[in-house]
C-alpha cells in the first residue's frame, strides 16, 4: 500500500512539473512572437535609413534583451547591453546597474545604430546585407566580450527566426543617402 501511494505521488508530481515546464515554454514563445511583432518594423526602418541589416539589429536586440524580458529591457529600455548612466537606484532602491537608461525602447534602437555608424569600418559595410560579416566586424571591434560565442548565439537567433529575410528589403536608399543619421536629431536648417 505504501509503495502504491509513493508511486502515485511521484507520478502526480512529475506530471505537474511537466505541465509547468510546458506552460513556461509557451510563455517564452508568446514573448518572442510579441517582441518580433513589435520590433521587426523598427529594425527594417532603421535598416532602410542606415544600411545596417535588420537581422543584425533585431538579432542582437533579441539576445541582449532576452526578447524584451530582461531587467535592463524592462526598467532601462536598454535592448543592446550598452553601458552608460542610469537612475536605477531611484527606480528600484538598493539595485545598481552599469547599463545605460533610455527614455523609450526606440531610443535604445536608435542609439545602437548610431554607435555602429561611428565605427571606422562602417563606411565599407554600409548597405552590405551579409549579417555574418557584420557580426564578425562588430566582434573584432570589441562589441561583446563573449567573442565567438556571441557571434554563434546571434547567428542562431537570426537563423532560427529567419531574420535574414528582412535584409532582402534593403535597398539603395541606405547606401546612397547622406542624411540617414537624422533620427532623434534636431532638423537641419536650410541655408
Amino acid at each position: 500500500m505504501r509503495i502504491s501511494t509513493f508511486f502515485k505521488r511521484t507520478v502526480w508530481t512529475s506530471a505537474v512539473l511537466l505541465l509547468l515546464m510546458l506552460s513556461n515554454v509557451g510563455f517564452a514563445q508568446q514573448s518572442t512572437n510579441s517582441y518580433l511583432k513589435k520590433f521587426k518594423p523598427v529594425s527594417v526602418e532603421l535598416m532602410q535609413e542606415t544600411g545596417i541589416p535588420a537581422s543584425v539589429i533585431l538579432g542582437i536586440a533579441m539576445l541582449e534583451s532576452g526578447t524584451g524580458t530582461s531587467r535592463n529591457a524592462k526598467l532601462l529600455h536598454n535592448h543592446f547591453g550598452i553601458v552608460g548612466k542610469n537612475n536605477m537606484s531611484q527606480i528600484k532602491p538598493g539595485h545598481r546597474s552599469v547599463y545605460k537608461q533610455y527614455v523609450t525602447d526606440m531610443a535604445s534602437y536608435e542609439h545602437f545604430v548610431e554607435l555602429l555608424a561611428r565605427k571606422k569600418w562602417f563606411g565599407e559595410m554600409k548597405g552590405n546585407p551579409e549579417f555574418t560579416v557584420w557580426l564578425k566586424k562588430m566582434n573584432h571591434s570589441g562589441y561583446s566580450s563573449a567573442g565567438h560565442e556571441w557571434i554563434k548565439r546571434v547567428t542562431n537567433i537570426i537563423n532560427r527566426y529567419k531574420l535574414y529575410k528582412l535584409d532582402a528589403s534593403m535597398d539603395s536608399v541606405a547606401t546612397e543617402s547622406e542624411k540617414w543619421l537624422t533620427v532623434g536629431m534636431p532638423p537641419a536648417s536650410d541655408q
